[in-house]
C-alpha cells in the first residue's frame, strides 16, 4: 500500500498543504551481519532500505517491522534506534507536500526471502555489505552509523 488510509483522509481536509509525518528507515541485515536487505523504488529506480510511515497509534519499532515485511516479505527483529532526523520538505509526484521526521532502526532478518511484496518496489534483495547498492547521501550515511555498531542513537544536527 502506498499511501496509508489515515493520510489519504487528511488529504482530503488538508489538500496538498505540508504534512508533518513520522517514518521509519529500517536496515536489515542477515544474522551473520554480511548482507544487507535493499528495494529497488517502482517510482524513481533507486535502492534504498525499506521505509515507510508509522500508522496513527503505532510504535515505531513495531512500524518498522511491518513496513519490510509489507515491502520485501520478510520477518525481521528490530535490535535498536540508529538515529533520528528530520528530513527536507519532499513534493510527491501527484504535488502532495510533506516532511518526514525519519526514525532510523537497525533489524536482524529472521525469516523468508525477500521479493517485492507490493506495489512500492520492483526489486527486493540481498547485497553484500562490502559491496551495497548505490544509495544516496541519506542512507549512505543511515550505513555507516549502522556499521559502526555504536549503542546510542545518533541525533542528526
Amino acid at each position: 500500500m502506498s499511501t496509508p488510509e489515515f493520510v489519504l483522509a487528511l488529504r482530503e481536509k488538508i489538500g496538498q498543504e505540508l504534512l508533518w509525518m513520522p517514518g521509519v528507515t529500517a536496515f536489515v541485515l542477515d544474522p551473520a551481519r554480511t548482507r544487507l536487505l535493499a528495494v529497488r523504488r517502482r517510482d524513481n529506480g533507486a535502492w534504498t532500505p525499506v521505509t515507510g510511515i508509522i500508522d496513527p497509534g503505532e510504535q515505531p519499532a513495531s512500524a518498522a517491522a511491518r513496513e519490510v515485511l509489507e515491502e520485501a516479505g520478510v520477518t525481521c527483529r528490530v535490535l535498536r534506534l540508529v538515529e533520528v532526523r528530520a528530513l527536507p520538505p519532499t513534493t510527491h509526484a501527484n504535488g502532495d507536500r510533506a516532511q518526514y521526521l525519519d526514525l532510523c532502526f537497525l533489524a536482524e532478518h529472521t525469516g523468508g526471502d525477500p521479493y517485492p511484496a507490493d506495489d512500492e518496489n520492483s526489486e527486493a534483495r540481498w547485497f553484500p555489505l562490502d559491496r551495497p547498492p548505490p544509495l544516496n547521501e541519506r542512507f549512505s550515511e543511515q550505513l555507516e552509523l549502522v556499521l559502526a555498531d555504536r549503542p546510542e542513537a545518533r541525533f542528526h544536527r
